[in-house]
């Protein structure tokens, strides 16, 4: 199917799905929708926990998209490449530094660093801005910090631990995966039309990028509280306990969750934060590291833009990366 027919299709469902949520279970306060159909109070106890997740996390979603959309229209590539040095490991400090300032969620980095990467940028430069600027920006942090009101160092220790994080994945990708070309051959049919975009003003652009992005990403939010609300309720709570607060189960297990449910970063604090009950600080905080680095939609962007083999080593370096920091960090100062 034309995906320019499957867009507004999926977008249609995504509001319907919504609209459906809200009329039961809001205007449900008013009229007693229970007296005339009997809901169990499991399903009940599913949708408070989804609202809840969805409705926290709307704002920082839409603040996020925006500036996201301000950046994709109004900062070119170029800007970017001027901070760069000729020195490899120099090189990776501002790039880290840029994503520290680009509040771009995972789904919406990948372009960009495959544009800077064309552009010339090393591979491993591009990689710290494709692992860092989904989280190390306000918007990951000020979300994180609301989310974790009465924790607030797990706000804290996700911003220290992704920037150790970033600076070590760079390290290796440099020293292991970025001494040759790495990206596939481009498609003509995936060039844009540019004159088309060319006739839309920078605003009508910004508008059209960030309603676009927060559909791309409402999607991801909706599965995500969707998959987090049934997780709580209906799985056995002593063993998401006994999984979650282990030392070495308990990041592996929120890391693999993170990866399937492929959250926003600017949204996912507001889900791990409905698990701080049953997983440990250091397994939540494997989750708020791994799941904006690389989860299961990023990956299927990468495999687009770049060559599979080094895609595979990509993850693995992440994965093994963020465990053994995240595991440090539990037996240093947890």
């Amino acid at each position: 199917m034309n995906k320019y027919v499957l867009q507004p299709l999926v977008y249609m469902i995504t509001i319907i799905i919504l609209f459906l949520f809200i009329i039961v279970f809001f205007i449900g306060d008013f009229i007693p929708i229970e007296k005339m159909i009997r809901i169990p109070t499991t399903i009940l106890d599913v949708n408070t926990i989804f609202l809840s997740i969805f409705l926290e996390a709307i704002p920082f979603v839409l603040l996020g998209v925006f500036i996201s959309a301000l950046i994709q229209v109004f900062i070119k590539e170029e800007h970017l490449n001027r901070f760069v040095p000729s020195n490899p490991i120099l090189a990776i400090v501002p790039a880290v530094v840029i994503g520290t300032i680009f509040p771009v969620c995972e789904c919406a980095i990948v372009p960009i660093v495959r544009r800077l990467v064309k552009k010339g940028m090393p591979l491993h430069v591009g990689f710290v801005i494709l692992v860092s600027a989904p989280i190390l920006n306000p918007i990951v942090y000020l979300s994180t910090y609301y989310a974790f009101q009465s924790t607030p160092f797990i706000a804290h220790s996700r911003m220290v631990l992704a920037l150790i994080s970033a600076i070590a994945i760079g390290l290796l990708v440099y020293f292991f995966l970025g001494k040759s070309n790495q990206m596939k051959e481009e498609e003509r049919h995936l060039t844009l039309d540019h004159h088309h975009h060319q006739q839309r003003s920078k605003w009508k652009e910004t508008l059209y990028h960030a309603s676009d992005e927060f559909f791309d990403v409402g999607k991801f939010l909706l599965l995500g509280a969707f998959v987090a609300s049934l997780v709580q309720v209906f799985l056995d709570r002593s063993l998401l306990v006994e999984v979650g607060s282990g030392t070495i189960s308990g990041p592996m297990a929120m890391m693999g969750l993170a990866y399937i449910l492929s959250l926003c970063s600017e949204a996912d604090a507001f889900v791990a934060s409905s698990f701080k009950t049953i997983a440990s600080p250091a397994a939540l905080i494997g989750f708020l590291v791994y799941g904006p680095m690389i989860d299961l939609k990023n990956t299927i962007l990468l495999f687009a833009y770049f060559k599979k083999r080094f895609i595979l080593a990509f993850i693995l370096i992440v994965t093994v990366v963020v465990f053994w920091i995240t595991l440090l960090y539990d037996y240093w100062y947890l």
